[in-house]
């Protein structure tokens, strides 16, 4: 039997359901964008790269407040939002030119959410082929870039839209 290593998984492993506060609430407070992988603050939301990623480039919007149900958004908040996510489309078009995209909302723990009380939007780039036999048969998801080199490309990538 093959063995794949993905040893930046156990972190996820070791603080999944133990994790105390918000990391939407507490990252983009702490002002420290590059290490909490944060690309893009809108005046009521932001854009996170997700560190335990489905593909490169996999995006998180979420808005500053924190929010557990998606009918407390604001008009203003949802707006942004929207706007922010196309921003989001533009970026990634642009910079990993994905074939697709997954976008979507889990709400609540039982429809997938891993931060059920801060409501936010998944990004998700896909590429023909990107789904292979390994997440069927062994559970596994090879990832082909490393956070640090994805967040770099986008974040480049993010300045050259603005201009």
């Amino acid at each position: 039997m093959k063995k794949i290593w993905a040893p930046w998984r156990i972190q996820y492993i070791q603080i999944a359901g133990k994790m105390e506060g918000c990391i939407l609430c507490d990252k983009p407070a702490e002002k420290n964008d590059e290490p909490n992988l944060i690309l893009y603050r809108g005046r009521n939301n932001f854009v996170i790269l997700n560190a335990y990623p489905y593909t490169p480039g996999h995006l998180m919007v979420a808005p500053y407040r924190h929010i557990g149900d998606l009918n407390d958004i604001s008009e203003e908040e949802s707006r942004e939002h929207n706007e922010v996510i196309k921003l989001c489309l533009n970026l990634l078009n642009a910079v990993v030119k994905p074939d697709g995209f997954n976008i979507g909302m889990n709400l609540g723990r039982v429809a997938g959410a891993g931060i059920p009380g801060h409501v936010h939007t998944h990004i998700v780039p896909r590429w023909q082929g990107d789904n292979n036999f390994m997440p069927v048969v062994a559970d596994v998801k090879v990832l082909s870039e490393s956070l640090s080199a994805t967040y770099k490309k986008l974040k480049d990538g993010l300045q050259q839209l603005q201009q």
